[in-house]
């Protein structure tokens, strides 16, 4: 009878193991890595979109804000998917650096809201594209969601230079945006 139990347990931790979710199709570590700052990115995005729809002052800020929070809610359900695919535990909120930025702009208001909005999204999605671009050719999970991702990310960026131009008088196109680095 202990015999009987002893063996019929060892099966059920074979297929309990067996059944235990992993990894789908090999997915590496910076696979597994890109796909969960992905996520933390588009929760930021979407926080960030919402604030904007709050407190822009121009129409364009505002307009931004909301094809944000729609693009990026979209893309989060489907980079929540791939990291389910991949066995990846997807992160629930946007990364501590991104919750910085937006407590940051959460203080502003007016021009200065709209300006410093304006080229964060610039240099976000200059960012966002060459990470996604590099991801899409990977075969697995990430890189199809990166791979379906790309183009509405360099739309992004489009607006984002539009936008800028419209709000800093530049689309940020002739060099690095931000690079304001003072020499003391």
């Amino acid at each position: 009878m202990i015999r009987k139990l002893t063996a019929a347990a060892g099966l059920a931790a074979v297929f309990a193991l067996g059944a235990s979710p992993a990894p789908a199709q090999n997915a590496d570590k910076a696979s597994q890595k890109f796909i969960k700052t992905a996520i933390e990115h588009n929760y930021a995005e979407i926080d960030v979109g919402k604030l904007a729809q709050q407190k822009g002052k121009s129409p364009e800020v505002k307009a931004y804000g909301a094809r944000m929070v729609k693009d990026h809610g979209e893309a989060n359900q489907k980079a929540i998917a791939a990291a389910q695919q991949m066995g990846v535990k997807p992160p629930k909120s946007a990364d501590l650096g991104h919750q910085a930025t937006y407590l940051k702009l959460k203080i502003l208001s007016g021009d200065s809201f709209d300006k410093s909005f304006a080229k964060g999204m610039l240099a976000d999605h200059r960012k966002d594209v060459k990470e996604f671009q590099k991801e899409s050719s990977k075969n697995d999970p990430a890189g199809q969601f990166a791979k379906e991702t790309v183009p509405t990310l360099q739309e992004h960026l489009k607006m984002a230079q539009q936008l800028n131009g419209s709000i800093n008088g530049t689309t940020g196109s002739g060099g690095r945006m931000g690079s304001r680095n003072k020499q003391q």
